[in-house]
């Protein structure tokens, strides 16, 4: 048995495919099929159940998967400490991102990133929190920039900064020509919100609730894009964070109007494995990011 082994093991059972494990790990499907019988036979246990035409693990297989992401993860946290990653900013880097972040933060620090660490790589992964939180636990990534959830409060957490949200609406609408409306004037109404799954949702809902709003049960959008697109038809009005906004006051047929009393808002942070040797690492990450958003938000003040 070695690494190697235990690592088409866990793709086996991510991918649930011969063919899609052996391209993830690089190798040919005979020489992972082979790997996985020889590590049965060296157990003396079927790890899968070879009569169905699907890739179905035994309990035994279930039971040395899970063991087996444990044991990647203590080489991954070893290889670390051994290389002493934590003290340089240079490397590969696995950052994850939840979809109503990273479109809008990543073209504001990538840049700086690249000038502040030439020689960090950066490798990044867009999903929604609850992959993400699955993800870093495995170790497949190095750290996650979400919206603080209760789901992300077993890690450390750096906070990155406090994102308003702004009150979307037609060009057509009664309050378009308002540059801030107070919350308590969304009593009454129907906003358009995102699917389940995506913790702006949640957040959003929180304030229009407190506020006596509601959410339109008829429509639940995958994406901030196609929730702007629904308010430009006229469809309804939403709250979007403040990176997601343009400058201008109104763009294709919407306009952004602050929100006030109270301010919607989010706290972006930068999540990562307690006791990581990359604190240091993340810790110089984060403080430059914040640094940069703190200048963005500050312009958007002024303006």
């Amino acid at each position: 048995m070695n690494i190697r082994d235990l690592e088409y093991l866990v793709a086996l059972s991510e991918h649930k495919h011969f063919r899609k494990a052996a391209e993830a790990c690089y190798v040919s499907q005979p020489t992972l099929s082979g790997q996985i019988r020889k590590l049965e036979d060296e157990l003396g246990v079927s790890l899968l159940e070879r009569t169905s035409r699907r890739v179905l693990f035994t309990d035994a297989g279930l039971s040395l998967v899970a063991q087996a992401q444990k044991v990647l993860l203590e080489v991954k946290i070893l290889t670390e400490l051994a290389s002493l990653q934590g003290e340089s900013m240079a490397g590969p880097l696995h950052i994850g991102f939840i979809p109503t972040v990273g479109p809008y933060l990543l073209p504001q620090i990538i840049p700086t990133l690249k000038e502040a660490f030439p020689e960090l790589e950066l490798f990044l992964h867009e999903a929604q929190t609850h992959q993400l939180v699955q993800q870093l636990e495995e170790g497949k990534l190095d750290c996650m920039i979400l919206a603080s959830v209760k789901e992300s409060e077993p890690f450390i957490e750096l906070p990155l900064y406090d994102e308003p949200m702004m009150l979307a609406v037609p060009e057509t609408h009664q309050w378009a020509q308002e540059k801030e409306i107070d919350m308590s004037r969304l009593h009454g109404e129907t906003l358009l919100m995102l699917e389940d799954g995506h913790c702006l949702r949640n957040q959003a809902l929180g304030f229009c609730f407190a506020a006596g709003a509601r959410d339109d049960g008829r429509f639940k959008a995958t994406s901030l894009e196609t929730l702007r697109n629904m308010v430009a038809a006229g469809s309804g009005i939403t709250l979007l964070p403040q990176l997601a906004t343009p400058k201008e006051h109104c763009r294709d047929g919407v306009c952004y109007i602050a929100a006030e009393h109270p301010q919607p808002t989010r706290l972006i942070t930068l999540a990562y494995r307690p006791g990581s040797p990359l604190k240091s690492r993340y810790e110089k990450l984060a403080e430059t990011i914040k640094s940069k958003m703190s200048d963005i938000f500050e312009k958007h003040v002024q303006k």
